[in-house]
């Protein structure tokens, strides 16, 4: 394998190995950690690759595909050790008859994870396999662009490597992160750094042909499609997939005339399966039935350079931009509640038409405590009202799917607005029985959004912003999340509560740096109680003690709302030099003290 795989693609199909994992499994007894055997059962690594080698697979992939620092539970050296033993075990099995693809799977984050250090791993991985004379870096079964193109990005400033990119998808197109297939590939393809992208894992062969046949694949890239071997049954505690090589083989044939260029196998797919499609794809090249597509790396730097908006995502209504206003906004929140009665919110509701307020926002069971459902209050207050609403939506409680399902709920509802965030954790005590799922954060779920404003809601998007959190300790990284958020589509940002002069000022240099729309938060606290209470016991608010003395001498509830809405008024005093308008959320739904909280606001 003198050529390089650029080289060998412009006249060949690459036939990529099958699955490393699931057919180890079948030769190891033991129940072995695949990437650990790199170490601890070399011999049976090799046996794999020998195997896939001898099918007719001209190229491999490293038995790497989980050695991080998370999975392995090791530090980053050992991390290293494992990755160069994983590819000197594939180079001695292939010798020259066949290129070697460092294989770097997805490094699960924790949702507050520090993406630096997960963006310097990736490319610690891939600088190894560099180093180590590897043919092509293979990042695969990802459900998302962003990590993984930047790290493509700055690898590609320092070699010339081959780099390939696949995501994972299920039988709808779209990955656990919620992102079309379409708008992935399309995004790799632009970026002006790979080689080539693809499809792999997810789905079985007869689905990933449905998803790719409904594409237009660009000339400036190679593509791949890797299919499972079909879907797997539980069958006495082992994962059985159905033995259907003839089928497999003839899907990655009907797939590679659809301008396929690499092809291969993955989850229960074994040598026999490499070796149908192996036999298969030398008959059609030897009867020249398929012309190769060739790819050219000037080609496709011209075609990001020349890439303009489509028309699509040029020309999306403006319909529900209440935040566009020329004024100061007035957005407030109305808490849903915990049980089947909702009087006391709606009549809130119906006076807050009193006050002219531009918004209205619905919590999504905020502190995890369940309450009504967001989306479904705010539709009830729409219909009541006739008030601009908008409902906050997190990502706790359902995995991409039922997120996507939600959304789809909501534009059907004639939702047109919506309130992103991460979501507050499940409470510790509950944490044994309810698990939070948090697929992705709140920048993920505007990507989202995002897409599905471009994919399915073609007649008006959906308008979304995102939340602040001022009193982060670090607030350069609540700068840059803003950045983020901004990038990916949010158009205003509702703050936490404001409650001192200092985080007035972070406020006021965010706004600076950010040009964000910022509505600043406002909580007049009704009582001693409940500025005890928000003090000691809701974090991210800064409620001091000079804040909880003045309300010690008020005795009643006028005299306890009588403070909260003094202090309403000199926040807003302080932020009003920056502030594009104010986020209220009264306690106990108390919106009447709005009529005189919003007497000074111009």
């Amino acid at each position: 394998m003198k050529q390089t795989i650029r080289e060998y693609l412009k006249e060949h199909t690459l036939i990529s190995d099958g699955a490393f994992g699931t057919y180890f499994s079948t030769l190891c007894q033991g129940g072995m950690f695949p990437e650990r055997a790199n170490t601890e059962a070399p011999e049976l690594v090799r046996q794999v690759h020998k195997a896939y080698l001898d099918a007719g697979a001209k190229l491999i992939r490293t038995n790497t595909f989980a050695s991080n620092t998370k999975t392995l539970g090791c530090d980053m050296a050992a991390v290293l050790e494992n990755v160069k033993q994983g590819f000197w075990l594939a180079k001695e099995a292939a010798g020259d008859r066949a290129f070697i693809a460092g294989d770097i799977g997805p490094i699960t984050p924790g949702v507050y994870e520090d993406e630096e250090q997960l963006r310097k791993e990736y490319l610690a991985l891939a600088r190894q396999f560099v180093s180590l004379g590897a043919d092509a870096i293979l990042f695969e079964t990802f459900s998302d662009t962003d990590m993984v193109l930047s790290v493509a990005r700055e690898l590609r400033r320092e070699s010339d490597i081959f780099i390939w990119v696949q995501f994972s998808v299920n039988q709808l197109g779209y990955s656990n992160a919620g992102i079309s297939a379409k708008t992935l590939l399309s995004e790799a393809a632009a970026g002006g750094d790979i080689d080539a992208t693809g499809l792999n894992c997810g789905v079985g062969p007869g689905h990933m042909a449905q998803i790719l046949s409904k594409l237009e694949l660009t000339e400036n890239v190679f593509f791949s499609a890797l299919p499972n071997a079909s879907y797997p049954k539980i069958i006495q505690d082992r994962i059985v997939f159905l033995e259907n090589m003839d089928y497999f083989a003839q899907k990655l044939s009907d797939i590679r005339a659809k301008g396929i260029s690499i092809v291969g196998g993955c989850c229960g797919t074994n040598p026999d399966y490499i070796r149908k499609v192996a036999n298969l794809i030398e008959e059609e090249e030897k009867s020249g039935e398929m012309k190769m597509r060739r790819v050219s790396r000037t080609a496709y730097q011209k075609t990001v350079a020349g890439k303009e908006k489509s028309p699509k995502e040029a020309s999306w209504p403006a319909a529900g931009q209440w935040f566009q206003k020329d004024k100061k906004l007035i957005a407030v929140e109305l808490s849903p509640p915990p049980t089947a009665q909702d009087e006391k919110l709606m009549d809130a509701a119906h006076l807050l038409k009193r006050f002219n307020v531009d918004v209205i926002t619905f919590p999504d069971s905020p502190s995890g405590r369940t309450r009504a459902d967001s989306i479904l209050m705010a539709a009830k207050a729409f219909r009541e009202t006739g008030l601009c609403v908008m409902p906050h939506i997190c990502c706790r409680d359902k995995n991409a799917i039922g997120i996507r399902s939600q959304l789809l709920g909501a534009y059907l509802s004639d939702i047109r607005n919506l309130l992103i965030v991460t979501g507050d954790p499940v409470p510790t005590m509950v944490r044994a029985d309810i698990k939070g799922v948090f697929n992705f954060d709140s920048v993920g779920l505007m990507k989202l959004v995002k897409e599905m404003n471009k994919e399915s809601f073609t007649e008006g998007g959906i308008h979304y912003g995102g939340a602040i959190n001022q009193n982060r300790l670090n607030s350069e990284v609540e700068i840059g999340r803003i950045r983020k958020k901004m990038e990916q589509g949010a158009e205003f940002f509702l703050t936490q509560p404001v409650f001192t002069p200092e985080e007035a000022e972070i406020l006021r240099r965010m706004k600076a740096e950010t040009g964000a729309k910022i509505l600043c938060g406002i909580m007049p606290l009704v009582s001693y109680k409940n500025a005890c209470f928000i003090k000691n016991e809701m974090t991210g608010m800064r409620v001091t003690d000079e804040i909880v003395l003045r309300y010690q001498d008020a005795k009643t509830r006028e005299e306890g709302e009588a403070v909260g809405i003094s202090l309403a008024k000199e926040i807003m005093r302080i932020t009003e030099d920056f502030a594009d308008g104010y986020y209220y959320s009264i306690p106990f739904n108390r919106v009447y003290m709005l009529e005189e909280i919003l007497t000074d606001l111009s």
